[in-house]
């Protein structure tokens, strides 16, 4: 059973977005997402399932520790909040998908929530020692309170950007085996394989 992509996908893929150049393609940070969705439905059904998620699950306090750790530049939460953002994503995805023919709805592994593996996500974020304490808490919130699946693709992509992060190869084996276990393309995980270090 394999996801639509082999790539990242979901709020994480959002979170890429927003790296050191971003305000060169787009205005506003809505209208970067809304540029980015490019023309597969299954990008922005994903991204607003994830979106939807996250604002039930979690407060704006929380979405705010969550998209701070996980993107490199913004957006800034000076003007809004962690919760409106969000509701930002996810009012771009309904706009991009009511512009275009009726999408499918995702199916098969692209609807996997991952809550047979919730215990396993969490003892991975709780043994991330470079992360600070708000964002491992923020992390296992997520976990707990939206699924198991968002939470392990933020995980992956807050450590990409962390200050100072490092995984062994037990911890990246680890990651590897959760990601096929909840049907993660191949690059999912690779993403953060340039941190394994020998000790």
């Amino acid at each position: 059973m394999q996801r639509f992509t082999e790539f990242d996908f979901g709020v994480p893929w959002v979170m890429s977005f927003f790296h050191q150049d971003w305000s060169y393609e787009a205005d506003t940070a809505a209208e970067l997402v809304a540029r980015r969705l490019g023309e597969g439905a299954t990008d922005a059904l994903s991204v607003r399932r994830d979106a939807r998620t996250l604002l039930d699950g979690l407060p704006s306090e929380t979405l705010e520790v969550l998209w701070t750790a996980g993107s490199q530049y913004g957006p800034s939460f000076r003007q809004t909040t962690g919760a409106e953002w969000t509701r930002t994503v996810v009012d771009v995805c309904d706009t991009w998908l009511s512009a275009r023919a009726e999408a499918p709805p995702l199916t098969g592994a692209d609807t996997e929530d991952g809550l047979a593996h919730r215990d396993e996500v969490v003892a991975e974020i709780e043994r991330m020692g470079f992360l600070t304490a708000e964002v491992r808490r923020a992390l296992v919130d997520c976990a707990h309170h939206c699924t198991p699946d968002l939470a392990l693709r933020v995980l992956l992509r807050v450590i990409e950007y962390a200050p100072d992060a490092s995984l062994s190869e037990e911890q990246y084996k680890r990651l590897e085996d959760l990601g096929s276990a909840l049907h993660h393309g191949e690059f999912v995980v690779q993403n953060v394989e340039f941190l394994v270090t020998g000790d």
